[in-house]
């Protein structure tokens, strides 16, 4: 994969530029600012779903179903809101904003019987923000903004059994995942994405499905997108989901030679910090980070202000660990504007390779 020739150099070789100069932010929670809509049912159908179906679709899906909570379906029935959400990132001091693409892979999709929406849902969700980050970038040329195309790790995982009493058992195949991903990551790249990240992976053996359906799709294009990879340390164990440290995470996915590799979700900025210096220590590309506004609390809400979060992630690029950091639940276009003047004035962290060359 690493062979190939980038899709897009001219935006890679801006990229690339400002990862040298400083550390670039990432938006926020999309989920936490759609809370902020109070958006129902019919606002979630829009009037293309009004009449409990896809009217522009040829046949229904059985068993209909609500599909307010449904956040992805919004870049079809509500574009002008995702836009909104885009643009107030890119505001607050984005560099790089993350499509509204999270759950928009077949399987995840199938909870609401739309599994035929997901390579359209990546394509608008990618054309959205697309246009967003272009009109930012209209008005400030001397900062390029760019568009990261999302890829969920769905709602099923392959390498653990849903089922307690029969462990040998998986409800979803490391070739449907495969499918699934490279349907996703064709509209991602169709809608006009700068890079795809792999993120919240709970799963390695996930990931690895969704690298090697990349691998095969940028063979298939004859080009590649730079490709940024973020797990999620589920609990205070400091273990994914399926078991591994941040280090064996970050082993079991260099392979694919990420432009990037990080953790997101699950835990507070200060929660996260011993992982981020393990990755920090071990990587050989770039460091990412975009945790949640602290723990939720008894309500499942997240308290931790602007203000706090910034005061910590100032200390994670203080200590030279990170490239690239942003928000995730709970995180708004405050705590994004907070969390890069914090950091607008250290230095990102040094590649390995660099260090060596410099030596």
């Amino acid at each position: 994969m690493t062979t190939l020739p980038w899709l897009h150099p001219e935006r890679v070789a801006k990229l690339q530029a400002a990862l040298r100069e400083r550390i670039l932010i990432l938006d926020g929670g999309m989920g936490t600012m759609l809370q902020g809509h109070q958006l129902d049912e019919s606002a979630f159908r829009g009037e293309r779903f009004a009449g409990g179906h896809d009217s522009t679709h040829t046949h229904d899906h059985p068993g209909a179903c609500d599909l307010k909570g449904n956040n992805d379906l919004l870049t079809l029935t509500q574009p002008e809101i995702i836009r909104g959400v885009h643009t107030a990132y890119l505001e607050a001091g984005a560099d790089l904003v993350e499509t509204n693409t999270f759950n928009s892979t077949r399987i995840s999709q199938a909870d609401y019987h739309l599994e035929h929406l997901a390579y359209e849902l990546n394509r608008a969700g990618a054309a959205l923000a697309r246009a967003a980050c272009d009109a930012m970038e209209a008005k400030t040329p001397d900062k390029p903004r760019f568009v990261i195309g999302v890829l969920g790790p769905t709602s099923r995982t392959a390498s653990l059994s849903p089922d307690v009493n029969d462990p040998g058992f998986r409800n979803v195949s490391f070739e449907e995942l495969a499918t699934n991903y490279t349907e996703s990551a064709r509209g991602l790249i169709d809608g006009g994405a700068d890079l795809i990240m792999v993120e919240t992976i709970f799963d390695t053996l996930n990931a690895k499905a969704a690298l090697f359906a990349l691998a095969e799709l940028f063979r298939e294009r004859g080009g590649r997108l730079p490709v940024m990879i973020s797990g999620t340390i589920t609990d205070r164990s400091g273990r994914t989901l399926s078991g591994q440290t941040a280090e064996a995470f970050y082993y079991s996915v260099q392979h694919a030679r990420p432009l990037s590799v990080g953790l997101n979700c699950a835990l507070g900025a200060a929660d996260l910090r011993p992982h981020i210096q393990t990755l920090a220590r071990v990587a050989d590309g770039y460091v990412s980070t975009h945790p949640n506004a602290g723990l939720p609390n008894a309500f499942g809400e997240y308290d931790e202000t602007p203000e706090q979060m910034a005061s910590v992630i100032r200390g994670f690029a203080r200590d030279g660990l990170l490239n690239l950091v942003g928000g995730c639940c709970g995180t708004t276009p405050a705590h994004i504007r907070a969390i890069a003047e914090a950091v607008k004035d250290c230095a990102p962290r040094a590649l390995p390779s660099l260090d060596e060359a410099a030596a």
